[in-house]
């Protein structure tokens, strides 16, 4: 009997392959912001995958913190997505757009006017190589640059965001995505008003778990309104540390409480990244069992997942999907690779972020 990793799933009513996800990736090849062919050929390359999960797509030109990665606000962005969706569902798969906000992990160039980038806090990024934006330089290169010490958002302003990423959704699914994820993980935006460290506000926003949870929550609500529950994923990293985000006490049971609240909502999925810190799982599968059962609808997990684990978690019913990210740079047939166990090809990281088709859509598929 196929193992389950490798059999069709129902995602709310999309129909999937299998039950492997792409991870997003940002890949930062699309000057100006918008998708283009080569983005379509690249996605094409990847839909044997259940599920695609796009790049992460800025919902503003206040959101973004890299270079080249296309947006979700504009017509001209609707319109370089629709051929990859189209590329996408012509190989028979199935994707949703990742949206996204970076809030502190930006810099001021990338900012509307040249502004701070935004934050629950004013509390900046430390210095560190591993938490950077990426930027061009006065001379026109590529490259790292230390995030701008943020602002904090007025109370008036929060709404605005809201409607950024409820706006945002509708472009999607206006380009032919099949559904959409909130960016609620990796240290960004949605995560720096869930850790009380960052997030010091004394308004609605601020304080209780309840009120540092409003933005989520209320972001999800405008979503759903506006395109179904059935198309709106949430992406989550729970014990997170990259990007400066400070440990504190109570984090799996703020993490649980999300799940019970969007269990409520009856969404697509809840997306768990496991970041790994300091190389050891931040994700126990206690806490994974935990959180399916408060959650209890669809499960996907991503975090260097191997062969082995992902069968396994699958087969156990302790997550629904697997996600792979890495593993599918250099290996565009990864499902049929991991199916029948053939060895995958080790990507090069010098070509992760910019660039044209090399380290891009150059990887050939196993013989």
């Amino acid at each position: 009997m196929t193992a389950l990793l490798f059999q069709p799933y129902d995602l709310a009513g999309t129909a999937l392959a299998n039950r492997i996800a792409m991870a997003p990736m940002t890949r930062a090849r699309n000057p100006g912001c918008v998708a283009n062919a080569l983005t379509a050929h690249y996605y094409r390359q990847r839909a044997s995958a259940g599920l695609i999960i796009s790049e992460g797509t800025p919902v503003s030109a206040q959101g973004q913190g890299y270079i080249d990665v296309p947006g979700m606000w504009s017509a001209e962005q609707v319109a370089g997505w629709a051929p990859v969706t189209a590329a996408v569902h012509a190989e028979g798969g199935a994707i949703f757009a990742q949206l996204w906000h970076v809030g502190r992990m930006s810099h001021a160039s990338l900012q509307p006017d040249g502004g701070q980038p935004v934050s629950a806090g004013t509390r900046p990024v430390a210095s560190d190589p591993r938490s950077m934006a990426f930027v061009y330089r006065a001379d026109g290169s590529r490259g790292q640059a230390e995030p701008t010490p943020p602002r904090a958002l007025d109370t008036a302003e929060v709404p605005g965001i809201v409607a950024d990423f409820e706006n945002a959704a509708h472009n999607a699914m206006a380009a032919g995505f099949d559904g959409v994820e909130l960016h609620g993980a990796n240290g960004y935006l949605f995560e720096q008003f869930l850790n009380p460290v960052t997030n010091d506000r004394s308004d609605r926003y601020g304080g209780t778990l309840e009120n540092r949870a409003r933005l989520l929550l209320d972001t999800v609500d405008a979503m759903v309104a506006r395109i179904g529950a059935q198309r709106v994923g949430v992406r989550l990293a729970p014990n997170n540390v990259q990007f400066d985000m400070p440990e504190y006490p109570g984090n799996e049971a703020a993490y649980l409480y999300l799940a019970r609240e969007l269990g409520a909502r009856k969404l697509a999925y809840v997306h768990l990244n496991d970041n790994h810190a300091r190389g050891v799982s931040a994700l126990s599968e206690a806490f994974l069992k935990a959180f399916k059962q408060a959650y209890g609808g669809t499960v996907i997990l991503a975090g260097s997942l191997t062969r082995e684990r992902a069968l396994r978690l699958v087969d156990e019913g302790i997550i629904d999907l697997a996600a792979f990210g890495q593993p599918f740079i250099a290996n565009p047939d990864l499902v049929a690779r991991l199916e029948n166990d053939v060895a995958l090809a080790v990507p090069d990281r010098a070509t992760y972020y910019g660039g044209g088709e090399a380290g891009y859509v150059d990887y050939p598929v196993a013989s």
